[in-house]
Parts: C-alpha cells; sequence; structure tokens
C-alpha cells in the first residue's frame, strides 16, 4: 500500500496538474442539447459537400510515416494535446483529423504476420511487399544472403520522382540508415548493415555494400538528408565532433571513407545530421544544438520547393516506435504529437492544389487504452475501477507485451508504486520514463498486427479510400504525379485504366398516337378487309 505521505504526494500532484483543465467527467453543458450534436455534424457534412476532388497532376509529393504509430496511438495523442490546452481532449482534433481522404492499409509482409519496419517500408515506398528485414528487395532475396542481392532490387518513390526531375529528400527522427527511410535508395538483405562494419566478414566478398555507403552513391543527388546517424558515415575510431570522448559516438566504417565529405563533394545538398545514433526524444531535446522534427521538416520543404519541377519528400517520425519498444507510452505520444505539429507546418508550406501530402504507419504496437476511464481523465493517469481479481488500480494505457511487467510477492505490482508523476523544478509532472504495466514480459514491447490509417489530402488524394495493402500507398502517389510505372499518364487523355464502356441501349420506339390521321386510316382499312373476309366465309 501506498505510504501516507506518498499518498497525499501523488494527491497534490493530481491536483497541480489537473488545476488548469476541464474537471474529470465533466463536459460542457451545449453538450446536454441535441441541436450541438445535431449541429456539428451539419457543419461537417457541409464541408464534405463543399469538398471537391483534384485530378490535377500532383507537382509535390510529401509522405509522413509514424513509425509504429497505431490507431490506439492517434487517439490517446488526440486526447494528450487537447489535455495539454485546457481541453478535456477527446474532442480535439490533430492536424492529420482534417485530413479529408481516409482509409486502410494491410500492413503484413510475404513472410510475416506481423511487419518490422524494414519490409513496411520496401511497400509502401516500392510498392511491393517483401520478407522481412530486408530492404529494397523483393520476396526473391532473403534475408542475410549477400548473393540473392543481385536481380531482386526494386526501385522507390524517391528514385521514381528523381527520374522525373524532381527534388527529393528525407527527413528522420531515428537514422537516416534506418529501417523506413533505407528502402527509398538502398538495396540490402539486412537492415541492420548499416556500414561496412556490420556486414559479417563471410558474406563481405559477394558484392553487397552497407546501407551507408549506398545512401550516398546509389542516387547521388538526393538534396535534403537530416538525421541521425553520423557514426556511420565516418571511418572507425573517428571522435564524434560533438561526443568526442564517447566510445560508443565514434565512427564505425572499415573502408576509411568519410560518407559525409563524399557526400559534399558529390553534390552540394543539405545534408545534416545531428547525432552520432539516433536523435532525441523530444522531452530530452537540446533545441540549441539538434532541430525538433517541424524544424527540419520546416528546412527541408524550403530547400525543396525551390526546383519548379516539383519534389518528394520522406518524413518519418520514427521515435515513436522506439518509445513504445521500451513500454514508455509518454515518449511515444509526445514523438507523435510533435509529429503531427510536422504535418501542420508542411500545410502553411505547400499548396493543397500542388501538393499531395499522405500520412501513415510502417505497424503499429500494443498500446491499449482501456477502463471505463471517465471524460477528461487524465491519458497518462489511472483507471477509475480496481481489478475484480487482485483489487489494485491501473492506468488506462497499458501494453500486451514488454518490460513493464512487474511482480510483488507473486502479483501483479501495484502501479501506485511507480508513480507515474515527477517532481521537478519544483513542479510536478507526468515522469516521462514511467514504463506502463504490460501483459507478457519482454525485454522489448512488441509490433502489433492491426490495419493502420492512411490520411491523404491535395491532388488524387480521393484514391485513398477503403482498405488496401500498404504497396498501394507507392502505386496511389506515383499515379497522382505521373511518376515511376505511371510516368505517361500525363500524356494520355485518359486515365490509367479505360473505363467500361456501357453498351447503347436500342432506340425506344414512341407508342404509337392512335389519334394521327395515318394509324386512323390503316384501321380503318383492316377492319373494312376483316368485314369483306366475314362476308365471303358466310
Amino acid at each position: 500500500m501506498l505510504s501516507h505521505s506518498r499518498l497525499l504526494l501523488v494527491c497534490a500532484a493530481c491536483v497541480a496538474l489537473r488545476s488548469s483543465a476541464t474537471p474529470v467527467g465533466s463536459f460542457a453543458d451545449e453538450e446536454r442539447l441535441p441541436k450541438f450534436w445535431y449541429d456539428l455534424s451539419k457543419e461537417r457534412l457541409q464541408r464534405s459537400l463543399d469538398h471537391q476532388d483534384s485530378t490535377e497532376t500532383a507537382k509535390n509529393l510529401v509522405l509522413f510515416i509514424g513509425d509504429g504509430m497505431g490507431l490506439n496511438t492517434i487517439t490517446a495523442t488526440r486526447i494528450l494535446k487537447g489535455q495539454l490546452g485546457g481541453k478535456s481532449g477527446e474532442e480535439y482534433s490533430l492536424a492529420m483529423d482534417s485530413f479529408p481522404h481516409t482509409s486502410l492499409s494491410k500492413t503484413y509482409c510475404t513472410d510475416s504476420q506481423i511487419a518490422d519496419s524494414t519490409c513496411a517500408a520496401t511497400a509502401f515506398l516500392c510498392g511491393v511487399k517483401t520478407n522481412k528485414f530486408t530492404v529494397g528487395l523483393s520476396a526473391n532475396a532473403t534475408y542475410d544472403r549477400c548473393n540473392t542481392t543481385a536481380g531482386n532490387e526494386v526501385s522507390s518513390i524517391l528514385r521514381w520522382a528523381k527520374e522525373a526531375g524532381k527534388s527529393v529528400g528525407l527527413v528522420t527522427t531515428t537514422i537516416v540508415q534506418h529501417a523506413t527511410p533505407a528502402p527509398a535508395y538502398a538495396h540490402c538483405v539486412n537492415r541492420y548493415w548499416y556500414s561496412d562494419s556490420s556486414i559479417p566478414e563471410a558474406q563481405r566478398g559477394h558484392g553487397c555494400t552497407d546501407i551507408a555507403h549506398q545512401l550516398v552513391h546509389n542516387i547521388p543527388d538526393i538534396e535534403v538528408i537530416m538525421g541521425g546517424g553520423r557514426k556511420y558515415m565516418t571511418p572507425q575510431s573517428t571522435p564524434d565532433p560533438e561526443y568526442p570522448a564517447d566510445p560508443n559516438s565514434q565512427g564505425r566504417r572499415l573502408d576509411g571513407v568519410n560518407l559525409i565529405d563524399k557526400w559534399k563533394e558529390l553534390k552540394p545538398g543539405k545534408v545534416r545530421l545531428f547525432e552520432p545514433g539516433d536523435m532525441q526524444y523530444e522531452l530530452s531535446r537540446n533545441s540549441s544544438t539538434d532541430p525538433s522534427i517541424t524544424d527540419m521538416v520546416d528546412k527541408a520543404i524550403r530547400v525543396l520547393r525551390r526546383n519548379p519541377q516539383g519534389f518528394f519528400l520522406l518524413v518519418e517520425g520514427g521515435k515513436i516506435d522506439v518509445g513504445h519498444h521500451y513500454g514508455k507510452a509518454r515518449l511515444a505520444l509526445y514523438e507523435t504529437m510533435l509529429m503531427d505539429e510536422a504535418v501542420a507546418r508542411a500545410r502553411e508550406l505547400t499548396n493543397d492544389r500542388e501538393t499531395l501530402t499522405v500520412v501513415s504507419a510502417d505497424h503499429s504496437h500494443t498500446l491499449t487504452l482501456g477502463g471505463y476511464t471517465d471524460r477528461g481523465n487524465p491519458i497518462f493517469g489511472f483507471a477509475p475501477q480496481q481489478s475484480d481479481v487482485d483489487g489494485m488500480i491501473y492506468t488506462s494505457l497499458l501494453y500486451a507485451n514488454g518490460p513493464g511487467y512487474r511482480l510483488a510477492n507473486g502479483s501483479r505490482a501495484d502501479p501506485r508504486n511507480d508513480s507515474t508523476l515527477q517532481f521537478s523544478n519544483g513542479m510536478f509532472s507526468d515522469n516521462k520514463d514511467y514504463m506502463q504495466q504490460s501483459a507478457v514480459p519482454l525485454t522489448q514491447e512488441t509490433h502489433a498486427g492491426e490495419d493502420v490509417p492512411v490520411f491523404a489530402r491535395g491532388p488524387w488524394s480521393h484514391l485513398f479510400k477503403g482498405t488496401n495493402e500498404d504497396t498501394f500507398i507507392a502505386h496511389a502517389m506515383a499515379y497522382a504525379a505521373c511518376l515511376g510505372p505511371f510516368a505517361t499518364r500525363c500524356s494520355q487523355t485518359s486515365t490509367l485504366l479505360p473505363k467500361p464502356t456501357t453498351p447503347k441501349k436500342p432506340a425506344s420506339r414512341a407508342a404509337p398516337n392512335l389519334t394521327a390521321p395515318g394509324p386512323r386510316v390503316l384501321l380503318l382499312l383492316l377492319l373494312l378487309l376483316l368485314l369483306l373476309y366475314c362476308a365471303e366465309a358466310l
């Protein structure tokens, strides 16, 4: 049980956190009236009626991928953002919520019911499903077997855009060699071959190159590359400029090549690697040295849009996934919230009439939101009921598996003994390192296999409807911009597939007008003939 002093501490913290927010369980008086909901629905209906789908060719393409951003993550982030603004949270709308078209994407891979990020990214970037842990290759390639690479490479929408004369870029909060951006430019049988030192010696003689090398050489004129991953680009033992005393941050390359310098040689583009590994979580970021995902998206679009032919930009909110793997929902939700702010910034810098923007995820996670919580319940707080099995309370956010599994005296640990709150600088706040409890003990929480949402706005965004394979994202975006397999569409007068022809109906004959002179005379003649025939017969 909680000590008296600790109970008072937690209660005081709850009061402090909720002092400026809507009281739990309460809601606006206007919501008691049916008219409020009628008016709200009519307003939404009118927006749908006013919206006109565009079939103009998309000049620009922006693809946001929230790594691990499933529906529960989006819902919980929406509530968090609303509560930070002093609302109950549930009624809040994220930037991605405002997109006019929404669909679902199936995330399985050719050999896996539940995807890893690489096979999923190959699907939505290259339009081809493949095996888990393989990068930019068809399913004919075998994981970790270098000699199955050649002949099985598949190209990406980033390459298609570059071939069409557009500027291209990628932004990530992880390393730029990470599983999600890698299929945009690389072909590798192992997603973890970030540098040449990562490739086993037995595999090095088969012609395979590491992902960092391919980033610089496969498509040598990518205009914007921003994220982490410095140590995979510099020679082994090279001190990191920001963390020179940290051996884990030192360069990893065995070939002695500084790929950052090589990049600047080949193309004076905007390459900025802000960390030796992944970038910092938003809640830990040093804003004086590291930009936020919103800052990077802002800079990337301002650089790329200089090209009159347009651009393609891939943006990955990669630390959402990392936060979930460690069972720390607060880290994951804040990363999702910041990516949504980047979505809003991208819209400010682009024009819906010429830019197709798509927001989706590679897979989800096992995060759940439950417990019959009251309206406005703090998203990182406890459910109002106690368990009817062990008599203890539980947080409304939980994981199906992961490191949050804890036992005390042979039963579930009381979550009140691991406070979801922390005290710092004279203030209480949510504890960013709190691990939500999980049902199954694992060192890291896993991905989940349900469909993920796809939000779209701009030219041809109406293509995103229903439930589709994740490969559809690459094809629909390429179709909208006349890229890759659809490069010739813009020169054609018809759409991709000829519309089925409807058989012409035979011309209908009008019913005879028996009052017209012609038919009347004809009837009289027929009657006369009939009378003559009858007379002759008699």
